[in-house]
């Protein structure tokens, strides 16, 4: 008997210890746990977006703060509650949304001390800003590059900013709505309505290629460009040189002003270099007044999500002529 009891004491303790044995495996497995879904986490809190310049740029979380040089990326990231704080420089009034944000120069003069001054975690800028961009990224503020050369072009751009400030929701519907606006413009388009868009500066006159923004929206609104054949300038590959000969040749029914600031002193010098030249008299858009200034917040740079007004006010003066 004390053989039989020794025996089944010795196969308790067997399986006891076994039990043990299990529970603190199975304890050690799950103090495992929490560290690899940390590591997990980590790795999908990552946010990766590919620029206007095509390039991969990885942030380990959304950005504490973003500068811009435009308008039109400011527009769209003040949209999506972007924490903004630097902004271009504006040569006129401005919202009470946007006052006491740092202004930080345009995309052709940046103000590189007012932009170490906010130390934003990115800079948006155009790519023409690459030659500055070391400089800036050596201070620790990654830049990113935007353009705004078609609808297209500023939808990739909320598209952009909806990953990098992870708000995908609030920029599908942005995108939505533009894409909505544009099918209906288009439905409504009759015969397309020939138009020179002239972008006009002190002593510079140019003609708006269709691969820019304001040609883009032209042939959206039902415009024909009658400058779309005309030579691109080196420099500025989405406008090109006037040609007057050809103008007059295919004699456009409306004549349409971009300007960056003092609209009306940009018209009367444009008159003034039309009466110079008696042939551009005999056009119909000129005996027939249609000579149109475009609001500057909306052509004279990118107008983010206001793009759909831009469209709606080139729709009215293509229809004011019908």
């Amino acid at each position: 008997m004390k053989k039989v009891s020794l025996l089944l004491l010795s196969v308790l303790l067997l399986l006891v210890l076994a039990a043990c044995g299990t529970e603190n495996g199975k304890a050690a497995v799950k103090e495992e746990e929490p560290k690899d879904k940390e590591k997990k986490e980590e790795v999908t809190s990552a946010i990766e977006v590919t620029d206007a310049s095509g390039e991969n740029i990885t942030f380990e979380s959304a950005p504490e703060s973003i500068a811009v040089l435009n308008s039109g990326d400011l527009d769209i990231l003040l949209a999506l509650g972007a924490n903004v704080t630097g902004r271009p420089t504006a040569s006129g009034p401005v919202s009470k949304e946007v006052e006491s944000i740092t202004e930080i120069g345009n995309p052709h003069q940046p103000n590189f001390e007012k932009l170490a001054e906010v130390h934003p975690t990115v800079l948006a800028a155009a790519m023409s800003f690459k030659q500055h961009a070391e400089n800036i990224e050596r201070q620790g503020t990654k830049v990113i590059y935007t353009k705004a050369n078609s609808i297209a072009d500023i939808q990739e751009t909320i598209r952009l900013y909806g990953q990098l400030f992870q708000k995908e929701t609030e920029a599908e519907s942005m995108n939505k709505t533009i894409t909505e606006e544009v099918e209906n413009s288009e439905k409504t388009n009759s015969d397309p309505v020939k138009t020179l868009l002239v972008y006009g500066a002190p002593g510079t006159y140019l003609a708006a290629l269709p691969n820019s923004l304001t040609g883009d929206l032209l042939e959206k609104a039902g415009g024909e460009n009658i400058a779309s054949d005309f030579p691109q300038e080196e420099n500025y590959p989405q406008y090109a040189s006037l040609s007057v000969e050809k103008i007059i040749e295919r004699n456009p029914k409306v004549v349409m002003l971009i300007t960056h600031g003092d609209p009306e002193g940009v018209k009367a010098a444009f008159e003034s270099e039309m009466e110079k030249n008696a042939a551009w008299k005999n056009l119909d858009a000129v005996k027939d007044g249609n000579v149109f200034i475009l609001p500057s917040h909306l052509f004279g740079s990118n107008p983010g999500t206001k793009v759909v007004e831009a469209l709606e006010v080139m729709k009215e003066n293509l229809a004011a002529v019908k």
